[in-house]
C-alpha cells in the first residue's frame, strides 16, 4: 500500500471507503429526461429583469442570515399555515442532512425509517449522520404497507420517518389515511417528514395539517417548480422544532445569488405554476401514449415524471442512449422496480422524440 492508501485507511470511515459518490452523468448533446427538471425557462422579459436584479446583488458581503425576504414570500405564496415558519437549505438534500444531524443521538444509534424504494438521500444522509436506516418495502402496486410500517415503528422507534408525497422513484401519492396512521403512531417519539418535492404537480399537500400534528414537518424544494439551478429547499414546521433544526444549519447556507433569484421567481410564481400545469397536461398525454405500446406497463404519477415497466430495461435504456435520450434505469434500485425505467415529462418536442425512440427500442 502507498502512503496515501495508509492515510485513507487510517482516517476515513470504513463505510465511506466502501461507498460511492453520487454520480450525475454528463448530459452534453443529449435530450435530458433523467433528472425531473422543468424544461421551460422564464419568459424573456422576466429573464431580462432577473438579470438586472442579479447584477445589482451585493456579492462582496455575506447573505443576511435571517433570509427574511425569501421566507416571507414562501409563507405568503406557498401555503405555510399562520403561526408556522420555514428554514432554508441548499436544496432539499441539505434539509434532509439537517434533519438527520439534529436527531442523531450520541448516546445510542438513532433510526431513520422510510418506505422503499425511495429517494436515495434518505438512506445516505442517515448513514453519514451515524444513524441506522430501516427500509420497509412498498406493496407491489407501490402503495404503503401500513401494517408493516406500523410494525417497524413499534419495533425500531425511529427518530425520523420520511414519507415522499408523491414518491420518487414511483411517482404515486400514498393514501392519506395511511400517512395519518403513521404520523399518529409516531406521536411524541418521532418526527414524520412529508417530502413534497413534487408538490407543484401533485397539487395536494400535508402542509395544512401542520397545526394538527406537532410531530409533522413538510419539506419542499423550488427545484421541481423550475428553479433546479439555484438549489433552494425549505422546511415548514412548528417554530419550536425549527429552532432546534436551525442550530445545526450551516451559517450562510443560501448564497446571495440564490436569494435574489428565489425572491424574484416567487414574485412571479404564477408563471411557474402555469408551466407546471402544462407539464401535467403533457404527463397525461405521454402516459396514455406509452400505455398503448405492447409490453409496457405505466404506473400512475402525480409528479413530473412517469415510471413504466418494459420487457427489458437494460436493452431499452441502451437503445434510448444510442438515440441521445437520457432516462433513468430503475431496475437496480429494488426488486419491486424490476425492468422499470423513469422518464421526465418535458416539452411536446422532447416527449415526441422520446416516445419515437421508445417505440423503436421495443420493436428492435
Amino acid at each position: 500500500m502507498t502512503s496515501i492508501d495508509n492515510l485513507i485507511a487510517n482516517t476515513i470511515r470504513e463505510d465511506v471507503r466502501a461507498g460511492y459518490s453520487y454520480n450525475v452523468p454528463d448530459s452534453s448533446g443529449y435530450i435530458k429526461l433523467d433528472a425531473m427538471e422543468n424544461p421551460y425557462q422564464l419568459p424573456d422579459t422576466l429573464r431580462a429583469e432577473l438579470a438586472q436584479r442579479l447584477a445589482d446583488a451585493v456579492l462582496n458581503r455575506y447573505p443576511v442570515p435571517s433570509y427574511a425576504g425569501i421566507k416571507e414570500r414562501i409563507r405568503a405564496k406557498l401555503g405555510v399555515p399562520a403561526g408556522f415558519d420555514v428554514i432554508l437549505g441548499n436544496g432539499s438534500d441539505e434539509i434532509i442532512s439537517i434533519l438527520c444531524t439534529a436527531t442523531a443521538r450520541q448516546d445510542k444509534r438513532a433510526v431513520v425509517l422510510a418506505p422503499i424504494p425511495a429517494f436515495v438521500m434518505f438512506q445516505r444522509s442517515a448513514q453519514f449522520a451515524g444513524m441506522d436506516f430501516v427500509g420497509v418495502p412498498l406493496k407491489a402496486d407501490f402503495s404503503l404497507d401500513r401494517a408493516a410500517m406500523l410494525a417497524a415503528i413499534a419495533e425500531h422507534k425511529p427518530a425520523l420517518v420520511f414519507l415522499a408525497y408523491p414518491n420518487n422513484p414511483t411517482g404515486n401519492l400514498y393514501d392519506e389515511a395511511d400517512m395519518v396512521a403513521i404520523i399518529e403512531a409516531l406521536g411524541e417519539n418521532g418526527i414524520a417528514v412529508a417530502d413534497e418535492a413534487y408538490h407543484p404537480f401533485a397539487r395536494t399537500s400535508f402542509m395544512d395539517k401542520l397545526p394538527q400534528y406537532p410531530n409533522l414537518v413538510v419539506m419542499r424544494t423550488l427545484s421541481k417548480l423550475g428553479l433546479a439551478g439555484i438549489r433552494l429547499g425549505y422546511l415548514a414546521a412548528a417554530p419550536a422544532l425549527l429552532e432546534q433544526f436551525d442550530k445545526v444549519r450551516p451559517p450562510y447556507n443560501v448564497n446571495v445569488l440564490t436569494q435574489v433569484a428565489a425572491e424574484f421567481a416567487l414574485d412571479h410564481v404564477e408563471v411557474l405554476d402555469e408551466q407546471a400545469a402544462r407539464l401535467n397536461e403533457a404527463r397525461t398525454e405521454l402516459a396514455a401514449a406509452m400505455a398503448a405500446l405492447p409490453g409496457v406497463t405505466v404506473f400512475p404519477s402525480s409528479a413530473n415524471f412517469i415510471t413504466l415497466r418494459v420487457p427489458d430495461a437494460e436493452k431499452t435504456c441502451a437503445k434510448l442512449f444510442a438515440e441521445r435520450v437520457l432516462i433513468k434505469n430503475l431496475s437496480r434500485m429494488h426488486e419491486l422496480l424490476a425492468n422499470c425505467i423513469r422518464v421526465t415529462v418535458s416539452t411536446p418536442e422532447e416527449n415526441s422524440v422520446f416516445l419515437n425512440a421508445l417505440k423503436a427500442s421495443l420493436q428492435a
